[in-house]
């Protein structure tokens, strides 16, 4: 893990998606976070210690979801499957199959595990938002909020659009997995990756932190809020800076003593190998997504954070 000095910083960005908006200050305590993403070398650990299921694992129950196809009530997850060519990029599902027997051990079909596709070293995918929070609580860590996050993915870099600066691919360097190309049907494979990369595959951030932006989405600890909500009126001498936002509320007026939901949309940080400049320019330290927490994908994972 690597020690990020607590700080203030200005998240979010005014310059591609809405959600992103307004720019605003915040303040995180600091806190310590995984070098990388976990791996399935590390996930493997977890599960043979305590025999945790994930979602992928269980055959979802028709009751849940009103409308099922009972032969679709198998176990499974989504897997990105590219089509011959170009697709209307609003159509989502031309591009994500669901594919019985795909898991975090499994993650294209049941064909091959990691193991034989030589994956233990990639971030794990396919576990749900609850799978993420398992193996934390196992290591006796956290999933980190939102604005940890992004505090960290930046690098020590005010206000930069990426986690090395404001251009995407500096001299042609290539210092992320992304997408090259025409998404979803044409992939030129420059970065070398069409799917995962192995950790620490490209450069660390300036907090010496590797694959903060690319390669997988990443569950927070946030629930979704589709954009933050203006800061209440200030006292006269009230601060302007947000200190530790939690939750679905960015301006800090989120409620502990409130019940959580058992179903919703929790934020994703940090842009995955299926973001490209034509489709989801979300490989960001400001960029932000929502992911239902009953969702197990091929291109999302997770790392953990400590705080003291």
């Amino acid at each position: 893990m690597r020690w990020i000095a607590g700080g203030s910083f200005t998240m979010g960005s005014e310059r591609f998606y809405p959600e992103e908006r307004p720019l605003r200050r915040v303040a995180v305590d600091g806190f310590w976070i995984d070098e990388t993403p976990v791996t399935n070398r590390e996930f493997a650990e977890f599960v043979a210690a305590t025999g945790h299921r994930t979602l992928a694992e269980i055959a979802p129950d028709p009751k849940d979801y009103p409308g099922m196809d009972p032969a679709l009530a198998v176990p499974g997850a989504l897997v990105f499957t590219p089509p011959p060519g170009p697709v209307p990029l609003a159509r989502v599902d031309l591009w994500w199959r669901w594919v019985p027997g795909a898991d975090w051990r499994h993650p294209l079909g049941p064909e091959a595990d990691v193991a034989a596709l030589g994956l233990m070293d990639h971030p794990v995918v396919q576990v749900a938002w609850a799978d993420a929070a398992a193996y934390a609580a196992w290591a006796g860590k956290a999933l980190p909020t939102e604005a940890e996050h992004e505090f960290a993915a930046r690098g020590l870099l005010e206000g930069a659009d990426y986690a090395w600066g404001d251009e995407l691919a500096p001299d042609g360097r290539l210092l992320a997995n992304y997408w090259q190309g025409e998404f979803p049907h044409d992939n030129s494979l420059a970065d070398g990756w069409l799917r995962t990369s192995p950790v620490r595959s490209f450069p660390a951030n300036g907090h010496g932190l590797y694959d903060m932006i690319g390669n997988v989405w990443e569950w927070t600890a946030d629930w979704w809020q589709e954009r933050p909500r203006p800061p209440r009126k200030k006292r006269p001498g009230a601060c302007c800076t947000i200190r530790n936002p939690r939750g679905g509320d960015l301006w800090g007026s989120h409620d502990p003593a409130q019940p959580q939901v058992k179903i919703g949309r929790k934020v994703l940080k940090g842009g995955s190998h299926l973001c490209a400049v034509n489709h989801c320019q979300r490989f960001r330290p400001a960029a932000r997504h929502p992911e239902m927490i009953d969702t197990a994908t091929s291109h999302i994972g997770f790392r953990c954070v400590v705080r003291p």
